[in-house]
């Protein structure tokens, strides 16, 4: 159960591409010391899942899982942190869905919706074929695709499966279960 007195982050983790000696588990694993020795311990943590690259054929397969953080922090600078975090572990944002030693995209704070519902919406109905040439230039929460993400959503629900999407009203696990179920089959624990 997600905690209602406090801020949590929801965070979704992924790797598919190795640091050095560093596997992407390791990378994961590494990550999630990284960001609790800068004050901000997982409260709770997913399984590790191998998921196929996104898009398809981009790359080597993934390491995905997701995390609950308490923080005080306002959205943007969880952000920046998780950039920092990034950074440490070599990640360079050269080229959209390419090939990454450490993602960590943050998901959700609470039931926030960022800037407002009117740019959510824009964002979360951008055609798929727009989403691989733009980005957006501030901060969107919730992230406007993790309902259409079973990479996301399975990891999600190990550790937040009740939160509800504070601008489509679904749970984690509805959201999960619109999903198509080949999707879902891909995303396998190791």
């Amino acid at each position: 159960m997600i905690p209602n007195d406090q801020t949590f982050a929801l965070l979704a983790l992924g790797s598919n591409l190795p640091k050095g000696d560093s596997t992407p588990v390791a990378v994961l694993q590494q990550a999630l010391q990284a960001l609790a020795n800068l004050g901000f311990p997982a409260l709770k943590t997913s399984r590790f899942y191998q998921t196929p690259c996104f898009p398809a054929g981009a790359g080597p397969d993934y390491v995905n899982a997701a995390a609950l953080l308490q923080t005080s922090l306002p959205a943007a600078q969880v952000l920046a942190l998780l950039h920092e975090v990034e950074a440490q572990f070599g990640r360079a944002r050269t080229t959209r869905w390419a090939g990454r030693t450490l993602d960590l995209d943050l998901l959700a704070m609470g039931d926030s919706v960022l800037p407002n519902p009117k740019v959510w919406q824009h964002w979360a109905d951008l055609a798929p074929d727009q989403q691989s040439k733009i980005a957006p230039d501030q901060l969107i929460l919730p992230h406007p695709r993790l309902q259409d993400r079973a990479f996301v959503l399975v990891p999600l629900a190990d550790i937040a499966p009740d939160w509800r999407h504070p601008m489509r009203g679904q749970t984690v696990l509805q959201m999960l279960h619109a999903c198509p179920q080949s999707e879902i089959d891909a995303v396998r624990p190791l």
